[in-house]
């Protein structure tokens, strides 16, 4: 399997992201350490993939290749992966476009499984601050309503606990980008799917493995 990786470079933060397999991207202060944090959670993301009953052999560290190197923004040294690559636009066969799916499913599958098992109270940093896990969740849930305007998805607001009208908004998602495979965009300020799928995956597994790493028990 393919290990291209795009890099965005803010004045803080760098991001590195393997572009084929959505939701493995890190993040560190250099390129370098952002390519050796993004090896290092190779391991998780194996879970992801195997999750999918596909192919979980990811690329090794000396098949992983710089395709792309983009300035960052603001929103990059916030601590979100916010650039559009070229790569990004271009179409998907219904192949790439379904294994793309079961991995962004794959990662909703973990996130909801670690949201049942991790303790409702999370460790906090050296000051005290930080979310607990109804909070990591709802707001993993409202930032996805967010991100699915930019495919043209516009999801009412509702509780957390709503679990129909959780699955009715991934289900809208997942009916969406199969239409937008081919590069389109759905809004004039719209993501191209590649991206949002990455975008949102890389969110989702973020606060799941945060959850994980932050449990009390």
């Amino acid at each position: 399997m393919n290990g291209r990786v795009v890099i965005e470079t803010g004045a803080k933060q760098t991001f590195a992201s393997a572009i084929d397999w959505p939701g493995w991207t890190r993040s560190a202060r250099t390129e370098d350490d952002a390519i050796r944090a993004l090896i290092a959670f190779g391991d998780r993301y194996v879970d992801i993939a195997r999750l999918t009953e596909g192919d979980a052999t990811l690329p090794r560290e000396v098949d992983l290749v710089i395709v792309d190197r983009q300035p960052g923004n603001s929103t990059t040294d916030f601590g979100a992966p916010d650039v559009v690559h070229g790569m990004d636009h271009e179409p998907m066969t219904d192949e790439v476009c379904g294994r793309h799916l079961a991995l962004l499913n794959a990662c909703w599958r973990l996130f909801d499984r670690v949201g049942q098992s991790v303790s409702p109270r999370m460790k906090k940093g050296p000051r005290g601050g930080g979310r607990d896990r109804d909070q990591i969740i709802a707001h993993v849930i409202e930032a996805d309503r967010t991100y699915a305007r930019k495919i043209g998805v516009r999801t009412p607001p509702f509780d957390m606990s709503d679990r129909n009208a959780l699955m009715a908004h991934r289900r809208a998602v997942f009916a969406a980008i199969p239409e937008l495979r081919n590069g389109n965009l759905a809004t004039d300020k719209g993501w191209p799917v590649r991206y949002a799928i990455r975008r949102m995956a890389w969110h989702i597994l973020d606060h799941a493995w945060e959850m994980q790493d932050k449990t009390l028990r």
